[in-house]
This record gives structure tokens, C-alpha cells and sequence, in this order.
């Protein structure tokens, strides 16, 4: 098999034949063998019983996997990279906003350059409001001065693998999943691609602005302790501080006779030096409880169905 397209699917009853369609346009003829592989992460709709229609009429390979309930975009990438069996893998959206089209060139292009192991697409121009692309940019900003792995702005999940970079994912057992980090912290030579995404074919898109930025700590909380030191690091000032402060008042007190400052001073430095505090123990809640569900060895996913039109080739 030459080629494995990953298609997570959430509430994507309306998109997902015209995907197929789009693939097949694309794909027949340019690429000798391929399979699409589906993995339903737990929709609310009929994906399902559609995924079940398409994968008993068409004449293209395809497997189609049926989580138990929702576990998450993450959850469902790692599941189809396990099913997927070509030589190249690509991760793409059912929504016909990342286009097939662009994975042909990808598998052109790792068979053109060797030294190349991956091919991922990222947005030059993302069609998103101010606020929304102001928070993407520092938060890219952020994490790649915090980690020591290098975050490409604006890189998505739509990318093509070698099947040693697709091992090498799969390797990475951990429940907490950060893609965008895995796919750096495993190294191996990326070559990245501009695209434009399109329009959605139907429905609406899932990310909300709270998923983002809960997606974001998610990233900033896998792959760096920073959040860690800067607390131990604020604790250190303000006890640095509080001493000087102390001495200050007291040889002001001793030498001038100024009377100590009272309430006033007493409750802002409480409230402030509580808020820091409580915000460590939170800094610290993120890491222990990301400890405690890793600990538990839970599956990153459950598989309640999974079917095959087992098609041999259709080159």
C-alpha cells in the first residue's frame, strides 16, 4: 500500500461522501494504491451509518473505526495511524478544508527528496478574526521559548509520514496527547508547505475559543516544566522582597520614628502573596493530575467497532 489517508470524523455525516469523492478525483491515477482510513470519534449524527454505507459501496479501500464514546481529535489520529498500513501516511480533516489535492503533492514530494522523513502544511494566511490570530501567535511565541523542541507557527495536523515517523508516533504511548508536540519531539527531517484552507463542505467547526486555549496549556504543560521553575522562581523574589521590606521598616521605625504602615499594607500584601501562592498550587494541580491519569495506564482509546471492505488494490 502506497498511501494512508487518516480522516478523524466528529459530526461529519455531510462531509464525509464528499470526501471520499474529492479522494478519489484526486487520488486515482497519481497514486498507485491507497486506503482511507475513518475513525468516528464518538459523533452525536449518523457519521457512523454513513461511514457504514460508503465503506460497503465503494470500490476504494477503506477501514472504518468506531470509538466507544468521544475521546478526542487526539485520541482518533493515534487510532488511525495504528490502522493505517501504507508506506505513507497523511493526517487530513473530513471537512474538505485541508484538500486531498495537497497530499498527492506531499507524496510527490517525499518521493522526490530522500532526506526528507515528513511533509507538513501550515496556514500563511489564516482567515480568523484579530483576537483568535493575536492569542495563536503568542502562544507559539511562548511555548517555543519555553520548550526545548522548535513549534512551527501556524503548522497543522495535516501532514504526511514515512512509516518509520508513523512507529515512532505510535511509540509515544502517553494518554495526554499533544500532537503538534509529538510530531517535534520525535525529530526526523520536516519540510513544511503553505496551503489555503478552504471553506467547510457542511457543518460547523467543534474548536471553540475555550478548547484552544485548554489545548494550548494542554501543549505548555506537556512538553515543559518552565510553569514550575517560575513559581519556585517567584517565591524566591518575594521572599527576597519581603526581607529587604522587613529591614527597611524596621531601621525607618528605629532611626526616624516612622510609624509602621497598618491595615491598608497588610491586606494587599495578603491578597497578593496569596494569589501567588494559590496560583502555584494550581501551576502544580496541572502537573500532578496529568501524573495521576498517566499513572492509571488507561487505553487512549476504546474501539467498538471496526470493519473493512478488505479490497486488495485499486491501482
Amino acid at each position: 500500500m502506497k498511501l494512508s489517508l487518516v480522516c478523524p470524523c466528529y459530526n461529519e455525516e455531510k462531509n464525509v461522501r464528499a470526501f471520499l469523492d474529492a479522494c478519489k478525483t484526486a487520488l486515482d491515477g497519481k497514486v498507485e494504491s491507497y486506503e482511507i482510513v475513518f475513525v468516528n470519534d464518538g459523533s452525536r449524527d449518523n457519521t457512523w451509518k454513513e461511514l457504514k454505507a460508503l465503506c460497503a459501496e465503494t470500490d476504494v479501500n477503506v477501514k472504518i473505526v468506531n470509538f466507544s464514546r468521544n475521546f478526542g481529535k487526539e485520541a482518533a489520529m493515534y487510532a488511525g495511524l495504528g490502522k493505517a498500513e501504507g508506506d505513507y501516511v497523511t493526517l487530513i480533516d473530513a471537512d474538505l478544508q485541508q484538500r486531498p489535492e495537497i497530499a498527492v503533492d506531499m507524496v510527490e514530494f517525499l518521493d522526490n527528496n530522500p532526506d526528507f522523513d515528513c511533509v507538513a502544511a501550515y496556514q500563511a494566511k489564516r482567515n480568523e478574526g484579530f483576537v483568535l490570530s493575536f492569542f495563536k501567535k503568542c502562544f507559539y511565541k511562548l511555548i517555543n521559548k519555553l520548550c526545548e523542541i522548535d513549534f512551527k507557527q501556524g503548522a497543522s495536523d495535516f501532514r504526511t509520514f514515512r512509516r518509520e515517523v508513523v512507529e515512532a508516533i505510535l511509540s509515544v504511548r502517553e494518554y495526554h496527547r499533544f500532537s503538534k508536540g509529538i510530531f517535534s519531539w520525535v525529530g526526523f527531517n520536516t519540510h513544511y508547505i503553505p496551503y489555503v484552507a478552504e471553506e467547510r463542505n457542511a457543518g460547523k467547526t467543534s474548536w471553540s475559543f475555550i478548547k484552544l486555549f485548554k489545548y494550548a496549556i494542554d501543549g505548555i504543560v506537556a512538553y515543559t516544566t518552565a510553569p514550575l521553575r517560575l513559581s519556585s522562581i517567584a517565591g524566591i523574589v518575594m521572599s527576597v522582597f519581603s526581607a529587604i521590606y522587613m529591614l527597611v521598616v524596621i531601621i525607618q521605625k528605629l532611626t526616624m520614628g516612622i510609624a509602621i504602615p497598618g491595615y491598608p499594607t497588610i491586606i494587599v500584601l495578603i491578597l497578593f502573596i496569596g494569589g501567588l501562592q494559590l496560583t502555584s498550587l494550581g501551576i502544580m494541580g496541572e502537573y500532578l493530575s496529568r501524573i495521576y491519569i498517566e499513572g492509571k495506564r488507561r487505553p487512549i482509546c476504546i474501539i467498538k467497532n471496526y470493519e473493512t471492505n478488505e479490497k486488495k488494490d485499486n491501482d
